[in-house]
């Protein structure tokens, strides 16, 4: 966005690294203010059995809130403390209004992207919030939530853009059930973390005055993928994905990348068909768990137990259709195996979509292995890197 003319400004949590080098400050954003990490990973140094060693702490503890510019300065502000995250979303909404009015103030188009700590583990509430629902710590920490999106909303009201701006809300992942009480629940199968849909299906929140008509309700299939090539028709950009597979210059750098993303302006438009047809599902370790294709699902593994707990590769898939039993409660019936018979012929289609995605890797492969709390996959990073220090290829 920002060779289109945008400003572009990141605030709240950014899970994405802690390094300078992969600070948004320098992926393209203008300004960061923000954490680096979930929550319960910043007060570690502030629980009872972490290292008092000065130099473990050095090594080790979480960096803290970082303010950044694309121009290079960079401000470590402070650990994010358990008492700091009383007020952290607060700090964070402040740094967006501060962001939309400054470009709003010098006639530029803005990108403002806010990502609360809200709602992760754990929750620390100011004095305030505590008690505000009724409903207990979890549905506090949404009214502050609440509280902040208003005051975002509030903002484009004020300066008189709210019907010139795009708004979309949403979140990263299902619901953490395994922390209940502080934690959501939904009835969806499944958790954060996990492949069932209570692991990936999410919310979205859209407002697009002149295009989402109010009120309406979007039963296409829909990627957080697709919001960048979606966004950017917008902004007068209309075919990065194919412009990305070929190679495309954003500012400074050159991108040669498969974006599995697809514009889906007509669909919010409501004059024409969503253009998704499929989601791959993937748990934390990069494991190909299961396919959407259309109404249907295939699980290839499951996660019976959980984020967790192991997971389980199934020699027969288990088929859900997600249009008529969207909380896959269907493979615990006592006549699952008609229903399953009944359908193999979705094995066709199925595996062509499989390939056809599978094809995309000889051009593009993974750039990046996924981190992992498994032994075993800790084992293989470990040999690999042993093998690249002395100079083995992979598989030799």
């Amino acid at each position: 966005l920002k060779p289109l003319g945008y400003a572009t400004g990141q605030f709240g949590k950014n899970h994405l690294g802690d390094k300078d080098e992969f600070l948004p400050s320098n992926h393209g954003f203008d300004e960061f203010y923000g954490n680096l990490y979930h929550l319960n990973a910043e007060e570690e140094p502030e629980t009872y059995f972490y290292p008092k060693d000065p130099a473990f702490h050095k090594r080790f503890a979480p960096r803290g809130v970082i303010h950044s510019y694309a121009d290079g300065k960079i401000e470590d502000t402070g650990p994010l403390s358990r008492k700091r995250m009383e007020t952290a979303d607060q700090e964070f909404a402040d740094g967006a209004l501060k962001f939309i009015d400054k470009a709003n103030a010098d006639d530029k188009p803005f990108f403002v992207w806010f990502n609360a700590t809200r709602m992760h583990v754990w929750t620390r509430l100011a004095p305030r919030w505590q008690g505000s629902s009724g409903y207990g710590l979890y549905a506090d920490g949404m009214m502050e939530h609440d509280h902040h999106v208003g005051q975002l909303l509030d903002k484009l009201e004020e300066l008189g853009i709210a019907d010139n701006t795009i708004v979309v809300y949403s979140t990263d992942n299902g619901s953490q059930t395994n922390t209940y009480p502080d934690g959501g629940s939904e009835p969806f199968r499944g958790e954060k973390g996990s492949t069932w849909e209570g692991g990936f299906r999410v919310p979205a929140l859209i407002r697009w005055p002149g295009v989402v008509a109010k009120g309406g309700v979007i039963n296409d299939i829909f990627s957080h993928q697709d919001w960048l090539p979606t966004l950017l028709a917008a902004a007068g950009e209309p075919d990065i994905g194919t412009k990305l597979k070929k190679g495309h210059q954003a500012g400074a750098r050159k991108y040669k990348v498969h974006l599995d993303g697809y514009d889906q302006r007509a669909a919010l438009a409501g004059t024409g068909p969503g253009q998704r047809s499929n989601i791959f599902y993937f748990d934390d370790n990069a494991n190909f768990n299961a396919i959407r294709w259309n109404d249907w699902k295939i699980h290839f593994a499951i996660m019976p137990d959980g984020w967790a707990g192991p997971r389980e590769s199934l020699n027969f898939p288990r088929l859900v259709n997600l249009r008529t039993d969207p909380f896959e409660t269907s493979l615990d019936s006592s006549l699952y195996a008609r229903f399953f018979a009944d359908q193999l012929w979705l094995f066709v289609p199925t595996q062509q979509e499989v390939g056809k995605w599978l094809m995309t890797f000889r051009e593009f492969p993974p750039r990046q292995a996924t981190a992992s709390f498994t032994i075993d996959k800790l084992m293989q990073r470990m040999q690999q890197m042993s093998a690249m220090r002395a100079g083995v290829p992979p598989g030799g």
